[in-house]
């Protein structure tokens, strides 16, 4: 059904969900598959007084290395072609248009993606990139929520 599966990863667990569902699916179906990492480069404290950004901005490369070395054995272990790519968003380009770009330069049939399911105040503050992604895609999303496995970890 999908032959080409993009993934957007960001260590989180509710991102590891999201991929273990994108690897599980890309095996099945014998779709490669795209661990996508986004580098967020954030200005918000770029004008603070001694705030060097190439340190939090240098973390995030590092932990895009560290998760496409872990990533890449899985999908070694599982029989699924693909590799992570780490891309960066910028104030011009935020995450979710960044994920979007990929996901086009990649020629996904699909998107996968974590989402933490904030509700109310706390979806309004702190904005959903999953959201923003389903209103924008023109490619199916399948959205993996934080709750998903949580059972299945407790057993």
């Amino acid at each position: 059904m999908y032959t080409r599966i993009l993934v957007a990863v960001d260590g989180s667990n509710t991102s590891r969900r999201a991929f273990e569902a994108a690897l599980a699916l890309a095996k099945s179906s014998g779709a490669v598959l795209q661990p996508f990492y986004v580098v967020e480069n954030t200005p918000l404290y770029f004008e603070a007084p001694g705030y060097d950004p190439s340190v939090l901005r240098n973390r995030l490369v590092e932990e895009g290395k560290e998760l496409g070395a872990e990533f890449a054995k899985a999908m070694v272990e599982q029989g699924v072609k693909g590799e992570l790519v780490v891309g960066e968003a910028t104030s011009l380009d935020d995450v979710s248009s960044t994920v979007l770009k990929a996901a086009a330069a990649f020629n996904a049939d699909l998107l996968v993606m974590g989402t933490h399911g904030r509700r109310g105040v706390q979806r309004l503050i702190l904005g959903s990139v999953a959201e923003r992604c389903v209103r924008q895609a023109n490619l199916p999303v399948l959205l993996i929520p934080s709750a998903a496995g949580k059972d299945s970890e407790a057993a």
